[in-house]
């Protein structure tokens, strides 16, 4: 895979993972919860998960070009409001959104 791919595979991953625990009901997309709606936090929880999946995954991307570079904890601030703004539009569609009750 090429640096190019790879950085593009990566950010779509995010946008994606950043995304999902906000437009479902279930806990990681695949475990029905007891209750109706997921509280806030457990949304929070989830994209922490994700958070670390993606990073993983970037870190396995850049070990496989090459050498992994050691990072500081401003990437890691970086990234996780790089998280947080990809999780924008999901956001915005749960709670933001006026859904019909059918």
């Amino acid at each position: 895979m090429s640096s190019s791919a790879g950085g593009w595979f990566i950010i779509l991953l995010a946008l994606a993972c950043a995304n999902l625990p906000f437009v479902n009901q279930r806990l990681f997309a695949v475990i029905p919860l007891r209750w109706g709606r997921k509280p806030v936090w457990i949304r929070l929880a989830e994209l922490l998960v994700y958070y670390v999946v993606v990073g993983a995954a970037g870190f396995a991307v850049e070990a496989s070009l090459g050498g992994r570079f050691s990072q500081g904890w401003q990437f890691y601030a970086i990234t996780a409001c790089l998280m947080l703004v990809f999780a924008f539009p999901g956001y915005t569609w749960q709670y933001l959104v006026k859904h019909r009750a059918s």
